[in-house]
C-alpha cells in the first residue's frame, strides 16, 4: 500500500483516469467545433455547455490527483459520465443514421463503455474504500 493506504493498481488506475479526462478537457476546449455538432438540441447555449465540459474535465482530473479532493472528484467525474451519455448517443444516431461520420466500431465501445467509464471514477476516486476507524 502507498499513499494513504492506497493501493499501486488504483493509484495507477487514478492516474491513467486523469490523464484521459485532462485530454478530453483540453479537446473540449480546443477543439469544440468538433463537439459542437454532438450536443443534443434541447440543450440551450450548446457552446457553453462544451467549454463547461471540457473544464469539468479538467477539474475532475485535477481533483483525483489530490487527497482532499480525490473522493469528490470521484463522484463528479461518474455523474459526468452519466449526463454526458446523452451526447453520445446523439452522435451515434447521427454518424449512424447518416452514414457521414464514425461508424459502430467507434460507437459501440464509446457507448457500452460508459457504465463502466463511471465505476472507474468512483473506484479512482476512492468511492469504494472502507471508511476508517474513528480516533
Amino acid at each position: 500500500m502507498i499513499d494513504g493506504g492506497e493501493s499501486r493498481g488504483r493509484r495507477w488506475g487514478r492516474w491513467t483516469l486523469a490523464l484521459v479526462y485532462a485530454a478530453a478537457g483540453v479537446l473540449h476546449l480546443v477543439a469544440a467545433p468538433a463537439f459542437l455538432r454532438i450536443v443534443p438540441a434541447w440543450v440551450p447555449y450548446p457552446a457553453a455547455a462544451v467549454a463547461a465540459t471540457g473544464v469539468a474535465e479538467l477539474a475532475g482530473a485535477a481533483g483525483l490527483l489530490t487527497m482532499r479532493f480525490r473522493r469528490a472528484a470521484g463522484w463528479a467525474l461518474a455523474a459526468y459520465a452519466v449526463c454526458v451519455f446523452p451526447a453520445n448517443v446523439q452522435h451515434a444516431v447521427h454518424d449512424l443514421g447518416t452514414g457521414t461520420g464514425l461508424g459502430w466500431w467507434y460507437h459501440a465501445p464509446r457507448l457500452f463503455l460508459q457504465a463502466p467509464i463511471a465505476w472507474w471514477a468512483l473506484w479512482a476516486g476512492g468511492a469504494f474504500a472502507s471508511a476508517r476507524p474513528s480516533s
